[in-house]
């Protein structure tokens, strides 16, 4: 089967899912954009159809209210949008960063393209760390991904991810992400994307006291058992047990991740905590959950039905310690 991902590049160790081209340290953007695959541009074309066929051909009309959006390299088309859609170009997603790293200390680490260009994608991490409990590191990161099909607005994601098991987790506080989502109906200030985000400190901080809180936290069988149930099978969190469980399988692999498979879990952060019950259901989605492929489940865990299984998990975690 295909991979969904027609190119990726990185910096440092192989990312969790294992694809793409290495690069060294401090590569200028331009290097991003080509070994990235970003290195072409969205173009756009009226749509067109052919009627009152005569012969072999016929007559071609056009349709004012659409346009369809291509690659200019393969000239592949992308998909077909309202001429009120707002495109993102590769080298804008890429270009976010360059203040950034020219300036603020953020390094980009990943970036590539999925669907064939129909999604595309930049990771920085900021330069924000924080150790919970040792040595069980978490690294701030800062994701910015887009779409030109309409199934992805442009979204910034401050992101943290756990370095002893690349587990990846959106930074939430108050029960919402931090993210910000420009729809394609308006254009792509960069800027102001930035402003609104913050880049703050303050948020990192308060995001990380409370994972702290989660790894103080001492949970029973039962409480992890019933954790489990609340986010794989959207039980109540006081529900009793079945003596039948639903979504068996998936129950079966958290709990081993969670009682000494994961990796990670074995440190004192962990081992026996409601740190160790959220990071076990992120080692699952990101490593673990059934996917075509790996590049189906990178598409999962950063844009699609994984990322709520894990805002799931950091909601019903956070209950745990109010």
């Amino acid at each position: 089967m295909a991979h969904l991902i027609e190119q990726m590049a990185y910096v440092g160790n192989i990312p969790w899912h294992g694809l793409g081209n290495r690069l060294s340290p401090n590569q200028p953007l331009e290097v991003w954009q080509q070994e990235a695959g970003m290195n072409w541009q969205i173009q756009e074309s009226p749509v067109r159809f052919m009627a009152d066929a005569v012969g072999h051909l016929g007559t071609i009309h056009s349709f004012p209210e659409q346009k369809v959006l291509y690659r200019s390299d393969t000239r592949a088309p992308l998909s077909v949008v309202s001429n009120r859609y707002q495109v993102v170009q590769p080298r804008e997603v890429l270009e976010f960063y360059r203040d950034l790293t020219e300036r603020s200390g953020y390094e980009l680490e990943t970036a590539g393209v999925l669907k064939g260009g129909r999604k595309l994608w930049a990771l920085a991490r900021t330069g924000l760390s924080t150790a919970i409990k040792g040595n069980d590191v978490v690294n701030g990161y800062l994701l910015l991904a887009t779409s030109c099909d309409g199934t992805l607005a442009t979204t910034a994601t401050p992101t943290s991810v756990r370095v002893v098991c690349n587990n990846t987790l959106a930074i939430s506080l108050n029960g919402a992400t931090r993210a910000i989502k420009v729809p394609h109906n308006t254009r792509f200030d960069p800027q102001a994307v930035k402003k609104q985000l913050g880049i703050a400190v303050s948020q990192w901080d308060e995001f990380m006291y409370r994972m702290r809180m989660l790894a103080e936290r001492k949970v029973q069988w039962n409480e992890a058992i019933g954790f489990f149930m609340e986010v794989l099978c959207n039980t109540r969190p006081h529900d009793p047990i079945p003596d039948v469980l639903p979504n068996k399988r998936a129950i079966e692999k958290v709990q081993s991740l969670y009682e000494g498979k994961g990796r990670g879990s074995d440190l004192e952060s962990a081992r026996g905590t409601a740190w160790g019950l959220l990071n076990a259901v992120t080692e699952y989605v990101d490593h673990e959950r059934r996917a075509r492929s790996l590049d189906y489940r990178l598409d999962a865990a950063w844009f699609g039905q994984g990322v709520t299984i894990k805002q799931q998990a950091l909601a019903s975690a956070l209950r745990l310690v109010a």
